[in-house]
């Protein structure tokens, strides 16, 4: 079954960084749009997405010129590479998989990685 598992979250100073796993089974990777979010107390919200074929890359303005995604088709693995860090980016981060199906396209998601950003 599909499951995608994400890691490396943690406690970071502001002006930190931090780069976030998430490493992917039981469906086509390669082929598959990839997202990361994040979800702060009353708030989730979108962080960044990589397209499967082309790899191409879209952010929410909040994380433009911090955050990077990247994708290891080889490794089922997408990163969210963090810096610059800020305490808004407090959060639980997931990332989840557009999946396509003959009934057209299904998200998956995983369980989460808290990171929180305090002196």
């Amino acid at each position: 079954q599909v499951q995608l598992v994400e890691s490396g979250g943690g406690l970071v100073q502001p002006g930190g960084s931090l780069r976030l796993s998430c490493v992917t089974s039981g469906f086509t990777f390669s082929s598959s749009t990839m997202n990361w979010y994040r979800q702060a107390p009353g708030k989730r919200e979108f962080v960044a997405s990589i397209t499967g074929t082309s790899s191409s890359t879209n952010y929410a303005d909040s994380v433009k010129g911090r955050f990077t995604i990247s994708r290891d088709n080889a490794k089922n693995t997408v990163y969210l590479h963090m810096n610059s860090l800020k305490s808004e980016d407090t959060a639980v981060y997931y990332c989840s998989a557009t999946i396509q199906s003959i009934l057209g396209p299904r998200i998956y998601w995983g369980q989460g990685t808290q990171v929180t950003v305090s002196s």
